[in-house]
């Protein structure tokens, strides 16, 4: 879907607060996409909203927990009672909850799949039937590379990433010649407070949240299937993983993918 000129989509984007989110809205914006920010931190929601503003665009601010389906549908009624339609639909809302497998609660592993799983999947459920009933629209779910490849202490995420993941490959086959795109973006570790407490090896260098914002982007402008960025290192511990899963096992063992948290 090739981004028109001034204003003429409407997109949601959740998780807008701050990080990957933020970026991708802000980013949406300069491109004169209205922007429906969507997120629990209703301060920084209404910051990111006069950021764009200033800057000439169009946000609305609805303040949503995405673990609440019923705050969900709120979402989405009140997107189309404002603006009468949803073109885009960015699921980028996540929790990073980690944790060695003998040891995660069954709190934790429920609270994961209901930010990172069901948070999308709800949504997208939602937005479907409206952009179907037209015969346009685009989907993009950021999940993460970890939803190709799991690494140690990361059993509660990647169970969620990796659901969404496989969710959204068989929404995309689903929805070929309806007119709506379906998109995934799995970057690596990103540079968010969500994971500022971590400490990765070099070769997992943490990238940017506008360098992911791009490739939302990209992927919406080119009807990208898939896009794991950045491309080099995960790409190539995803392709090894799915040649032979043991010798992707000792990569991210010998790298130290899982990293390191922080003491103090």
């Amino acid at each position: 879907m090739k981004l028109p000129p001034r204003q003429q989509l409407v997109g949601i984007v959740t998780g807008a607060s701050s990080g990957i989110g933020r970026q991708i809205a802000l980013l949406l914006a300069r491109r004169d996409v209205r922007v429906v920010l969507a997120s629990r931190d209703v301060p920084r929601l209404e910051e990111c909203a006069k950021e764009i503003r200033v800057a000439g665009g169009e946000a609305t601010v609805i303040p949503t927990d995405v673990a609440d389906a019923a705050q969900i549908r709120r979402l989405v009624q009140e997107t189309m009672a404002h603006y009468g339609r949803i073109d885009l639909c960015v699921c980028n809302a996540g929790a990073y909850i980690r944790g060695r497998i003998k040891d995660v609660s069954p709190e934790d592993l429920e609270a994961s799949l209901r930010v990172n799983f069901f948070g999308s999947a709800l949504l997208i459920r939602e937005v479907l039937p409206l952009m179907l009933a037209r015969g346009s629209g685009h989907i993009v779910a950021v999940t993460s590379v970890d939803g190709k490849k799991g690494l140690p202490l990361d059993g509660p995420y990647v169970a969620a990433k990796a659901a969404l993941t496989g969710y959204m490959d068989v929404l995309r086959q689903e929805m070929r010649g309806s007119g709506v795109g379906v998109s995934t973006v799995l970057p690596g570790r990103v540079d968010t407070a969500m994971i500022s407490h971590l400490r990765v090896p070099p070769i997992s260098a943490k990238i940017t949240g506008a360098r992911v914002a791009r490739a939302v982007v990209r992927a919406i402008e080119r009807n990208r299937a898939e896009l794991i960025i950045p491309f080099s290192g995960p790409k190539f511990l995803v392709v090894v993983s799915a040649v032979s899963a043991r010798a992707g096992d000792f990569l991210t063992r010998l790298f130290k993918l899982e990293g390191e948290e922080k003491s103090g």
